[in-house]
């Protein structure tokens, strides 16, 4: 499958785009790699693109400003999105930085580009209500990961979400997006691994 096909798929699974809608869309998608470090977007600046991970992993992190310490907020992985959504749907400044974890490969459209989909065609219209309450959905889920549930259930969570995260991403990237010290995440590996 090439990675427009993989987009393809991802789309009509996501919001249910037919191949014709899709055409539409084809010539606005484009590719783009990272190197691991590199950076999708900075805090302060406008997400002005929308992307599909064809390969890789991406963060987006706060940085608290008394100590300086990194506090991994999303994670993203290979065939899902990446976008800071709250800056890309709204056009305002981000509020945290977003990073690739790993080398990576996406392929990404333009918020300009979304937006003539949007008034080209009720489907893609349809696209974007999805991706507004997929932000949502994401960003509840997180803020109730933390209130209401163990670091435990946040872990066994993660690798319903991200199988492949262990293979790619270090332990310490994984227990600040759980909100865990790395010994606590250890516990919980070993507690798991021996059930």
């Amino acid at each position: 499958m090439t990675e427009i096909e993989k987009l393809a798929f991802a789309l009509n699974q996501f919001a249910g785009l037919s191949e014709d809608e899709f055409k539409k869309s084809e010539d606005f998608w484009l590719p783009k790699t990272y190197k691991k470090g590199d950076f999708y977007n900075l805090r302060g600046t406008v997400c002005t693109y929308f992307g599909f991970i064809v390969e890789g992993v991406f963060r987006s992190y706060t940085i608290e400003e008394k100590t300086g310490e990194e506090k991994n907020v999303f994670l993203y992985s290979a065939n899902g999105f990446v976008v800071s959504f709250k800056s890309f749907i709204n056009q305002i400044p981000c509020d945290y930085h977003t990073q690739a974890l790993t080398d990576a490969s996406i392929i990404y459209i333009r918020y300009t580009d979304l937006l003539s989909l949007y008034h080209q065609s009720h489907r893609w219209e349809k696209f974007g209500r999805l991706l507004a309450q997929e932000a949502f959905n994401i960003t509840m889920t997180r803020i109730e990961g933390f209130l209401l549930k163990s670091p435990e259930e946040r872990y066994l969570d993660l690798i319903r979400q991200h199988p492949d995260i262990f293979n790619n991403v270090p332990l310490y990237h994984i227990s600040s997006y759980l909100g865990i010290q790395g010994p606590s995440l250890s516990r919980i590996r070993k507690r798991i691994s021996g059930k």
